[in-house]
């Protein structure tokens, strides 16, 4: 792991004369947050050795290094998914590259299901803590101290400051926020109605299909997270309907400009 990661930051070092402060990975539908980017370098996932390649509509598949809120970003412009084949290790691959290259901070985003009655489609969630519902770990296996603790602390997953911080932007903007417990599952199926309860029942407010790998393996390498969720669908009882992908991508664009204006400040308002 280690050599495959100094390979890939080695090769990207040769590409680019940038040295990036913040690390972004966009979820599905959300990769617009790019037209705000003074972009000075694009890397094709392709391009890039030991990189895995999205394969899932919604996720354009390339690295955009440049200026968003007066400091330095990377941004995933499409991530990767357990339920695309990859192993927790390929999909992760890309963090442990950033926390190289030099990031000092990790935000994600992700489009997810409502499941707490409160909420409604179009609402931006604040994570604040995660359930893994994903039956395995980014972790599992042999470790390599140098990329971080055999047994990692996880209990502020998400940087509390940041979190605060992001709940006076979104007041001050008028935007439709909640701050909730995210779940993770497998995908790629929809939950069912008895998962979309069960999943309540446990603390959960929203459900999605990735960002807890990606965390996991930022917080084993000491890199602050911050996270949001945009609730494209709800899994609540009488609000259930059907759903497809492209839906999904079509509320998570909608509401994509919030969010935007949200990361966008917050990057700006931090000291790294």
């Amino acid at each position: 792991m280690l050599e495959k990661i100094t390979e890939t930051t080695t090769f990207i070092k040769q590409k680019i004369d940038f040295a990036p402060e913040v690390g972004i990975v966009l979820g599905t539908g959300l990769g617009n947050l790019t037209n705000e980017i003074d972009i000075k370098f694009t890397l094709a996932y392709g391009a890039i050795p030991n990189f895995p390649v999205s394969t899932v509509e919604g996720h354009s598949g390339q690295l955009i290094f440049g200026i968003l809120g007066g400091k330095k970003v990377v941004a995933m412009q499409g991530r990767f998914h357990f339920y695309e084949g990859y192993t927790m290790k390929e999909l992760t691959f890309p963090i442990r590259v950033m926390k190289f290259l030099g990031i000092k901070l990790l935000i994600l985003s992700n489009a997810s299901g409502g499941v707490n009655p409160d909420f409604n489609i179009g609402d931006i969630m604040i994570i604040k803590d995660h359930i893994n519902l994903m039956g395995t770990n980014p972790l599992i296996g042999k470790n390599d101290d140098e990329l971080g603790a055999r047994f990692p602390d996880m209990h502020i997953p998400y940087d509390l400051n940041l979190i605060e911080k992001a709940v006076e932007i979104s007041k001050r903007h008028d935007v439709n926020y909640q701050v909730g417990v995210y779940a993770a599952v497998t995908g790629p199926t929809y939950e069912t109605p008895a998962e979309y309860k069960y999943i309540r029942t446990i603390g959960a407010d929203a459900v999605g299909m990735s960002t807890i790998p990606e965390v996991i393996v930022a917080r084993q390498m000491n890199i602050p997270c911050f996270a949001v969720s945009v609730i494209s669908d709800l899994g609540v009882e009488g609000k259930i309907v059907k759903i497809t992908h492209q839906e999904v991508i079509e509320a998570a664009k909608a509401v994509e400009p919030k969010m935007t204006k949200v990361i966008t400040e917050l990057i700006a308002d931090i000291k790294l």
